[in-house]
């Protein structure tokens, strides 16, 4: 598993964000899931040919869609 500490930390430095210890577990575990996510991605042959994924568009909670 890779250590994404330098990268937390310099991008909450630039956000001027402070975590917590329990944000940055949540931070970390994210980021990890994220990784893991990525790693799949990168190994997928693509061509000129391939299409993007549809767009996620976000709902309000409670709207008719």
């Amino acid at each position: 598993m890779a250590d994404h500490s330098a990268y937390i930390d310099a991008a909450a430095a630039t956000l001027g964000l402070k975590l917590t210890a329990e944000q940055r577990k949540g931070v970390t575990t994210y980021f990890a899931l994220a990784a893991a996510m990525a790693e799949k991605l990168q190994g997928l042959p693509l061509s000129t040919t391939d299409e993007s994924g549809n767009v996620f568009v976000p709902v309000a909670p409670g709207s008719d869609r």
